[in-house]
């Protein structure tokens, strides 16, 4: 890669000036929204990663900090590094403690412009839990506040990456991560609170902050900058979990919808069933499951130590789990008939999978006692209805077996399955095996569990104002993809210099691509696009051009 140290200090020191620019913008100007895709709205959740609203909290900086009052925008006071902010909710509002003063506020925001922002007694890893960016303590009512770390994505990112995945899968798993990481915080699942777009656990992607962050998925954080993975011209939803056990599951056979909650849902054609080896066929039905779930096949997910697992319960355990765990799952509304608190469902007498999804991941099972008979679906409430020792299922990808005694009644219930998590899109494992073991680049990695998408910016809308974006070129070969336009030219700035483009409308497709290879350099890049005039506007991303071809399984010895 030429230039490529060069090329790096320049990514880090526009990190740098963003930096400053960002504090500028929240001490003056309020900039908080994730509308730019610059910066990303965390709430931060306490030491066991469930609460999210508190009542008090001790804040404090490692270098001076600035209190701004959030509506008038203005700092409140000046704080020596290292001094308690104690804040407490009261009914009238914030109570702030600095010192001996106390001082009544509503929403504030500190900041920390040469340091890092901390909370006293929170840990992460083992470590003092320490953020980049700016904190905003957000009101929810008099019951409680928001602690929302404001910051600017590639942080966000560099707290992530190393946390999601294990640094030991190298490089290009971990720029895989990174990209998937990128589009999920910027198009996630669900939001579940307006204050904020993400939670830094689990429940959206878990992010520990400056204090976890690693030198290589840093650096798979800079080599990734700006890129995102899309479909259609559109951000994907960027799903990836732990391991998928050999076979990827489509979206629609996993999740329900996020609006009307019917499962399956609709549809995700980049989120489809994929499998690893290329002779793979569907494993859909009880008899494929058990004979791909009871073995070892050799696939990309071979060396997670949850590639392939079984549990097992007795007649009245696994009666005591489903008389604990149905009335919970029943609220789901993925339960029916519902189990209420307390009720006896009788005697187990079997466990029948009803549908399959093409990974073999369990859409809907029946469980019948003698009492009758339950219907359970969506592969999550399945795999938390068949706890074992109070955790729930590793996976959905499950084949259940059964032993009767002399009577004929259930002795024995043994599940065989594979993976961990719900399996769709990435799988984590099987990124570092493509990784380290095949040699693939990240953007292969991307591509094979991520169906017929491309990778380029974020796609924007030119009109009135000029438009800035940064992007990382593993290989320097762009094109600029203009969609949605009404102007015969576009200018634009590359790496300094000034170009002037032709837009020739297509007949047959709804996109203009213009080949800026000549321009670019590998590694850290800029353009700017400027703003037609005479009102017209258009739409546009910068697209990576790579070689792909379809991979095959290999062994490592290959």
């Amino acid at each position: 890669m030429k230039n490529k140290k060069y090329k790096i200090l320049s990514g880090r020191w526009k990190v740098f000036l963003c930096a400053i620019f960002f504090v500028f913008a929240l001490t003056f100007n309020s900039v908080y929204a994730l509308n730019n895709f610059d910066v990303v709205r965390v709430g931060i959740t306490d030491n066991k990663f469930q609460n999210v609203l508190r009542q008090d909290i001790t804040l404090y900086g490692t270098a001076e900090c600035n209190l701004c009052d959030k509506a008038t925008k203005r700092i409140i006071t000046k704080i020596t590094p290292d001094t308690d902010i104690i804040i407490r909710q009261s009914e009238r509002g914030l109570i702030i403690t600095i010192g001996e003063t106390s001082r009544l506020f509503q929403d504030v925001v500190l900041i920390c412009p040469q340091g890092l922002l901390g909370v006293r007694g929170l840990t992460r890893k083992g470590l003092p839990a320490l953020y980049h960016g700016a904190f905003e303590i957000v009101q929810k009512d008099e019951t409680g506040f928001y602690l929302v770390n404001i910051v600017e994505i590639q942080e966000y990112l560099k707290g992530v990456v190393p946390n999601e995945m294990p640094v030991r899968f190298g490089l290009e798993a971990l720029k895989a991560q990174a990209v998937a990481a990128r589009n999920y915080v910027l198009t996630p699942r669900t939001q579940a609170y307006k204050e904020f777009n993400v939670v830094d656990s689990v429940a959206s992607q878990v992010y520990f902050g400056a204090n976890t962050e690693d030198e290589l998925a840093t650096r798979a954080v800079m080599e990734t900058d700006g890129i995102v993975a899309l479909y259609n011209n559109e951000l994907i939803l960027a799903l990836y979990s732990s391991t998928a056990g050999g076979y990827t599951e489509s979206y629609a056979n996993a999740f329900s919808d996020t609006n009307t909650k019917i499962f399956p849902a609709p549809n995700k054609p980049y989120l489809v069933a994929v499998p690893d080896k290329s002779d793979f066929k569907p494993v859909d039905n009880d008899e494929k499951a058990k004979e791909f779930y009871e073995s070892k096949v050799p696939s990309f997910d071979i060396e997670s130590p949850y590639y392939r697992w079984s549990k097992e319960w007795g007649a009245a355990e696994l009666k005591e789990v489903l008389e604990k765990t149905l009335p919970v799952q029943s609220k789901t509304g993925f339960v029916h008939p519902a189990v209420r608190q307390g009720e006896d469902i009788g005697k187990i007498k079997d466990v029948v999978v009803k549908r399959r999804g093409n990974s073999g991941k369990i859409m809907e099972l029946e469980i019948q006692t003698s009492k009758g008979c339950y219907l359970v679906s969506k592969e999550l409430v399945i795999r938390r209805v068949f706890q074992k020792d109070g955790v729930s299922l590793p996976s959905a990808n499950a084949v259940f077996e059964k032993q009767l005694d002399n009577y004929g009644n259930v002795k024995l219930i043994t599940v065989f399955g594979g993976g961990f998590g719900h399996g769709v899109g990435m799988s984590q494992f099987g990124a570092g095996y493509m990784a380290k073991k095949l040699n693939q680049p990240y953007y292969n990695i991307l591509r094979h569990y991520y169906t017929d998408i491309n990778l380029g910016t974020v796609p924007v809308s030119v009109s009135g104002t000029d438009v800035k974006q940064t992007f990382w070129a593993p290989i320097g070969r762009a094109q600029i993809v203009v969609t949605d336009t009404s102007a015969p030219k576009i200018a634009v700035m590359i790496n300094g210099r000034e170009h002037e483009f032709p837009v020739i409308k297509p007949v047959f497709h709804k996109e203009y691509k213009i080949d800026i290879s000549r321009y670019i350099d590998d590694g850290f890049n800029t353009i700017t696009f400027h703003a037609p005039s005479l009102g017209r506007s258009f739409n546009a991303y910068i697209e990576l051009v790579e070689k792909y071809k379809k991979l095959q399984f290999c062994t490592s010895e290959e």
